[in-house]
C-alpha cells in the first residue's frame, strides 16, 4: 500500500473514489492544466520539437473534497497590507469570494467557523525547499537533490527526484505551509529546474504539481560550484570560472535557439537535435522559466544582474542573499526578490556578513520584495517565527513595519518570487482559498496553525486526527510492529 493516509486509509482509494479513475492517472492531463503548444510542423513527431513538450509531465492535481464556508470573528491579515479586526473570509468553490469586516454577508447554507480571538492569514509559501528530493529523515539512497556530475546540469528537473511520501510535507503543512517550491541543490552553476507543488498528500509527483505554475531554474553563485569542481581539478575553480561558465552556457543557448527559430521559419532540412540543457536556458532567455539564484554576496549579485542585462533575461529571486541589505535599492530597481533567513549565518565565508535586519532593510525601498525562506525540513515548519524574528530586528533598527505588511514576507511576496501571485499568496476575491487559522497572532512564538485549507479543502486540523495525514513511510510495514488490520484501522 502506497501514498499518504487519512485515518490509515490509502489516499489512492480516497482519490479514485472521489475524483474518478481519470484523476488517478500519473501522466494524464489535469483539468486545470494548459495543453502543450503544438508544433508548427504537423509532420514532426511529438517529442522532437521542444515546443510540443513544454510540460511533458503535466499536473494531475485535484483539490481534496471541500465545502463552502466562512471564517468569522478573527483578526485577518490579508497579505495585501490590510488588517481587519473581527473580520470575515468567505470561501466559495475553493476560491476566496469575499474578505471584509463583520458586516460582510455570509451566504445561507455556508458552514460558519467561529474564530474569535484567533488570526487568519493566507497559506504560507516556502520558496526554497528540498523536501521530496532530500527527504526527512534523510538517507544516502534518497539523496537526490544534487546532480553533481557537471557544472551545468540545467537538463535535470527536481520533480523527477521528488518522493511524495516524504513525511516532511506533513510537518510543513502543520506549520501552515500550503505551497512549496522544490529546488535542486546548489553544487552546480546551473543545478536544474525547480517545481512548485501544492502541499497535499499524493501518490505521485504529478498529483502535487501546482497547475500552470512557471518552471524555474536553479543557479548558484560563489563558493559551492567552485569548491565542488575546483576540488576535482575542473572548471570552475574560482569566481572567474563561475562567471565564464554562466556566459558560455547562455551563448550556447542563444545559438541553439537561433537554429530552432530558423528551422521553424523556413522548415528546411532536418530539425535540430534536441538538447535538454539548452532548452531550459532558452526558456530563461524567452522569459518562460524563472531564475532562482543562490547568491550570498552583494558584489556577486551585482555581477549576476549585469550578466542578465548582457544576455537579455531577468533574475526573479536571489536566494539566501545574506548581503542583500547592501544592495536593496538595486534589487528594487530591477524588480528582483530576495529570499533570506533571519538567524542563519557564519557557516562559510560568504555567509559571514549577515545581519538579522536583512529582510527588513531589503523591504524598505519602494517596489521591494523581501521573502523569508527555509532551505530546511525543520525551519519550514516555523516560517512564521522566522518572519517574526526579522520583523522584531527591523523594528529594533528603527524601521516602522506593521504585522499586516510583514506577513507578506511568507505569503504574497513569496508567491511573487516564484511566479504564482496571480493565483495565491493573498486573501483576495478570485484567488485560491489557501487559508490558515492560527491559534494566536502568527508573529507570536506561541501561535500554532489550528486549521489549514488548500483550495478551500480542510487539509490539516490540529484537533482532528482525520485531518492529520500520515505517510506510508511513517506507518511502516505489516510484520514490523504493525499488522494489516491495524494499518486499516488507522494506527500511527
Amino acid at each position: 500500500m502506497i501514498g499518504h493516509h487519512l485515518r490509515g486509509v490509502s489516499l489512492a482509494a480516497i482519490t479514485c473514489a472521489v475524483l474518478g479513475l481519470s484523476a488517478c492517472a500519473t501522466t494524464g492531463q489535469g483539468t486545470e492544466e494548459t495543453a502543450a503548444k503544438p508544433s508548427k510542423d504537423k509532420t514532426l513527431a511529438a517529442g522532437l520539437d521542444p515546443a510540443t513538450t513544454l510540460n511533458p509531465y503535466p499536473s494531475t492535481y485535484q483539490p481534496l473534497p471541500r465545502e463552502n464556508f466562512a471564517v468569522i470573528g478573527a483578526t485577518v491579515l490579508t497579505g495585501t497590507d490590510r488588517k481587519i479586526e473581527n473580520g470575515v473570509v468567505v470561501v466559495t468553490d475553493g476560491k476566496i469570494a469575499a474578505v471584509g469586516d463583520a458586516s460582510t454577508p455570509v451566504p445561507a447554507g455556508y458552514r460558519v467557523i467561529e474564530a474569535r480571538g484567533r488570526y487568519v492569514t493566507p497559506g504560507v509559501i516556502d520558496v526554497h525547499s528540498h523536501l521530496g528530493v532530500y527527504p526527512s529523515p534523510g538517507v544516502q539512497g534518497m539523496s537526490d537533490g544534487n546532480e553533481a556530475t557537471s557544472p551545468n546540469t540545467a537538463q535535470v528537473w527536481a520533480e523527477h527526484s521528488l518522493w511524495p511520501q516524504d513525511p516532511g510535507f506533513n510537518t510543513a503543512r502543520a506549520g501552515g505551509v500550503t505551497t512549496l517550491h522544490i529546488l535542486p541543490g546548489s553544487a552546480n552553476l546551473f543545478g536544474g529546474r525547480g517545481v512548485t507543488i501544492r502541499n497535499t498528500p499524493s501518490i505521485t509527483m504529478q498529483g502535487m504539481k501546482f497547475p500552470d505554475a512557471p518552471y524555474t531554474v536553479k543557479m548558484a553563485c560563489g563558493e559551492n560550484p567552485s569548491r565542488v569542481y575546483g576540488g576535482r581539478n575542473q572548471s570552475p575553480a574560482t569566481g572567474m570560472g563561475n562567471m565564464a561558465g554562466y556566459r558560455a552556457a547562455f551563448i550556447a543557448a542563444r545559438d541553439y535557439k537561433a537554429k530552432w527559430d530558423k528551422w521553424r521559419e523556413d522548415g528546411e532540412g532536418a530539425a535540430p537535435t534536441r538538447n535538454l540543457q539548452n532548452e531550459t536556458l532558452v526558456g530563461v532567455l524567452d522569459g518562460s522559466i524563472l531564475i532562482q539564484n543562490h547568491c550570498y554576496r552583494a558584489d556577486e549579485m551585482a555581477m549576476m544582474i549585469d550578466m542578465a542585462k548582457e544576455f537579455g533575461y531577468r533574475i526573479t529571486t536571489f536566494h539566501h542573499a545574506t548581503e542583500a541589505y547592501k544592495l536593496a535599492p538595486q534589487l528594487a530597481a530591477n524588480g528582483i526578490c530576495a529570499a533570506v533567513w533571519t538567524g542563519w549565518w557564519g557557516f562559510k565565508m560568504e555567509a559571514l556578513d549577515a545581519i538579522e535586519e536583512n529582510a527588513a532593510l531589503v523591504d524598505a525601498p519602494q517596489g521591494s520584495c523581501a521573502v523569508i525562506h527555509s532551505d530546511d525540513a525543520e525551519l519550514t515548519q516555523r516560517l512564521n517565527q522566522e518572519a517574526a524574528a526579522a520583523l522584531s530586528a527591523g523594528r529594533r533598527a528603527g524601521l516602522d513595519i506593521s504585522e499586516e505588511h510583514a506577513i507578506g514576507w511568507i505569503t504574497s511576496n513569496a508567491a511573487k518570487a516564484i511566479g504564482i501571485a496571480d493565483q495565491t499568496g493573498s486573501l483576495e476575491a478570485g484567488k485560491r482559498a489557501d487559508v490558515v487559522i492560527w491559534s494566536a497572532d502568527p508573529f507570536s512564538i506561541y501561535a500554532r496553525a489550528d486549521q489549514v485549507f488548500i483550495d478551500g479543502a480542510l487539509t490539516f486540523d490540529r484537533t482532528n486526527p482525520a485531518y492529520q495525514p500520515t505517510s506510508d513511510f511513517e506507518l511502516g510495514q505489516p510484520g514490523y510492529g504493525l499488522t494489516a488490520a491495524n494499518v486499516t484501522e488507522g494506527a500511527r
